[in-house]
């Protein structure tokens, strides 16, 4: 399938590409933002590290900002090895196992004060007891450069096939699509 050119506040335009089901929620940018964040929001936690660093990725909890929908936020420690910043990847996976998302982008401490009182919360006082003062509180933005995401909704004829041990065909495993920003 040849990439598409979208518009819209995901991006200021994406390209989508794969083996996308073009009558899916997934053929339209902003739904295609819209289920994912929806999908966050129900379970907020990824694993976040930066790329050629060496070092693992590490579980994170997102912040998201509606009005950002081409970034992520997290809380952490001024002493976490993600404080440096850098290109990172990071890898989400939904609560019912059935929507999967990888990131490439940027990170990158930027303690705002706005930003921390927007996104602050009860969650994240419990881990920096000094509150927003905290002197160990940093804010990580997460540029979202490129995302690759994955949606399995494997169709009644697909299910039965796996019930009877049968062979899952192209159009019977779900969603899958590729997202850069070209707004570079």
């Amino acid at each position: 399938m040849a990439a598409v050119e979208h518009g819209g506040p995901f991006a200021p335009a994406v390209r989508i590409a794969g083996s996308i089901n073009q009558e899916t929620i997934m053929t339209d940018a902003r739904k295609l933002k819209d289920h994912l964040w929806d999908r966050m929001a129900d379970s907020p936690f990824m694993m976040l590290g930066l790329t050629g660093s060496g070092q693992h990725s590490e579980p994170l909890t997102v912040q998201l900002d509606e009005d950002q929908v081409d970034r992520l936020w997290f809380f952490i420690g001024k002493d976490n090895r993600l404080a440096g910043g850098g290109a990172a990847m990071g890898q989400f996976v939904s609560k019912g196992h059935d929507f999967f998302a990888c990131f490439a982008g940027q990170a990158r401490i930027e303690n705002d004060p706005a930003m921390i009182d927007k996104l602050w919360s009860t969650t994240v006082e419990a881990w920096f007891p000094g509150g927003k003062s905290d002197p160990n509180l940093a804010l990580l933005r997460f540029d979202i450069d490129e995302a690759e995401l994955w949606e399995a909704d494997v169709s009644l004829t697909g299910k039965l096939k796996m019930l009877f041990g049968g062979k899952i065909r192209p159009g019977e495993e779900g969603s899958h699509a590729r997202v850069e920003t070209t707004a570079k």
